[in-house]
């Protein structure tokens, strides 16, 4: 069986969240949940002011395209591209390109689930990045961000750091 990839889809500009929930009935109409496994719209925060006053709001990071993870085959194309409002796969000629990891990770779209070993307590050593080569104790450990704390000494004082489950290796 093939590997899931993320794949971007045109669509109409403004058709973005239909075309999700399009989508994502069909998946459940055609019981294709092990083949499509999910469909986004990334999201952006940003702050707008209006009349003076300050807002938080959602904004599509990329109008007009819509992220699909799922297992390339005739089936599964054909559900997406015949699906109203996709204009096509992105990708040269009708063979849609799957997205690399490093295109994946700016996203917030994680791969896959990274398990540690590491406890609140234990001492690392950061491999990359900016704090490369510091060796800390962990604070705090996020799953869900697949990342920990830890502090770092900076300008005479200790300051909690996150750094991401790949950037660690356990002493």
């Amino acid at each position: 069986m093939s590997e899931a990839n993320w794949y971007v889809v045109h669509t109409y500009s403004g058709y973005e969240n239909k075309v999700k929930a399009d989508i994502e009935k069909t998946i459940e109409n055609r019981k294709l949940q092990d083949q499509i496994l999910e469909v986004q719209v990334p999201l952006q925060d940003v702050v707008e002011v209006k009349n003076g006053a300050k807002k938080n709001v959602s904004k599509k990071m990329f109008p007009g395209y819509v992220l699909i993870n799922m297992i390339m085959n005739d089936t599964t194309w054909y559900v997406v591209r015949n699906t109203r409002g996709v204009t096509g796969f992105v990708g040269p000629g009708s063979k849609p390109v799957p997205l690399t990891e490093s295109e994946v990770r700016p996203l917030g779209i994680k791969e896959k689930e990274i398990e540690i070993d590491i406890e609140v307590g234990d001492n690392i050593k950061v491999i990359s990045g900016a704090w490369e080569g510091t060796i800390a104790e962990v604070k705090e450990i996020n799953q869900h961000k697949q990342s920990v704390v830890i502090d770092v000494e900076m300008f005479g004082r200790a300051t909690a750091v996150e750094i991401g489950f790949l950037d660690i290796l356990k002493l």
